[in-house]
């Protein structure tokens, strides 16, 4: 079985499935053993001199681990392939929070800022509703490309090894890859590598997104505002999606306490956003899926084909 005909099957399976509260209320979910992983490394490597040399090897210990295990998985079959890829996507369970913060901000704005906590690392105990509205956009748009199309893309270059490899580094940078006094140099190496990863990848998506909502014509404003965005990658995703919704993104927003004045994305968009907004937004990550599933299933034909 080709890898795009695996791939087919696994976005199918996790549109169907998502994330079964049933299954990973009993057994750890792959990404926590990843987050295990990383933390027993943080615990036992990030001390003492030399920080940025110790995390260079926990990365290399996390990179290396995670294709050998990646190799093991796949020799076991194309069903194994199928399982483990579906897991690691996260298409339904991140429509699923997104749509949530709708939900709940059309109860109240209490409702919904508790809700986009669920999602979002800023402070939300002051947000309005726009500001929810826009945290949510900004986090599905950023994992449309970091749980979906990266994911997929990794897998079709270097099949398990090349998914698990990405789930590691990506999982690595999201727990040690921050400016800290504990992680700034032990991180490093990880946050590094997880910005080359997905430097592909969140632009394939930024162009998915322009492309499907007819907005192909703003991508040098596209690009403009993603470079000027605090992220190399997340930029690019988040401006296309500004633009396919006509709506203002990023700005300011709060993070420890401490209001921090980031440039808007597409700052001509309209700013008094809400459930609406979101809802719509959710709608395009599902028109990508299925560009992705139609592009798929068409590599698979024509493979079979020749």
């Amino acid at each position: 079985m080709g890898g795009a005909v695996i791939l087919a099957a696994a976005l199918l399976l996790d549109a169907v499935l998502g994330e079964p509260a049933w299954l990973w209320s009993r057994l750890p979910h792959p990404a926590v053993l990843l987050g295990r992983a990383v933390a027993a490394l943080d615990l036992r490597i990030n001390r003492g001199a030399a920080r940025r040399a110790r995390g260079v090897l926990a990365a290399a210990l996390l990179a290396g681990g995670a294709m050998l295990l990646g190799w093991a998985l796949a020799r076991l079959g194309p069903g194994v392939e199928v399982l483990v890829l579906a897991i690691l996507l996260a298409q339904k369970s991140l429509v699923q929070h997104v749509r949530a913060v709708a939900g709940a901000l059309r109860v109240s704005l209490a409702e919904g800022r508790v809700a986009v906590a669920r999602i979002v690392s800023r402070d939300v105990r002051e947000m309005t509703a726009p500001q929810v509205a826009r945290a949510a956009i900004e986090s599905g748009a950023e994992n449309l490309s970091d749980g979906v199309l990266a994911p997929a893309f990794w897998f079709l270059l270097g099949g398990l090894p090349g998914l698990l490899l990405y789930k590691a580094i990506n999982t690595a940078d999201s727990m040690i890859g921050y400016r800290t006094p504990r992680h700034s140099e032990f991180g490093w190496a990880a946050a590094r590598t997880d910005d080359l990863l997905n430097w592909i990848p969140a632009r394939l998506t930024g162009a998915l997104i322009a492309a499907l909502c007819g907005r192909l014509r703003d991508w040098p404003a596209i690009a403009a505002d993603a470079r000027r965005h605090r992220s190399p990658n997340a930029g690019w995703p988040e401006a296309a999606m500004a633009r396919a919704l006509g709506i203002a993104l990023a700005g300011p927003r709060s993070y420890d306490g401490r209001m921090q004045d980031f440039p808007w994305v597409n700052g001509a968009g309209r700013r008094e956003i809400g459930p609406d907004e979101i809802d719509a937004a959710a709608a395009v990550l599902w028109r990508v899926w299925a560009a992705l599933l139609g592009a798929t299933l068409l590599a698979a034909a024509l493979t079979a084909a020749l």
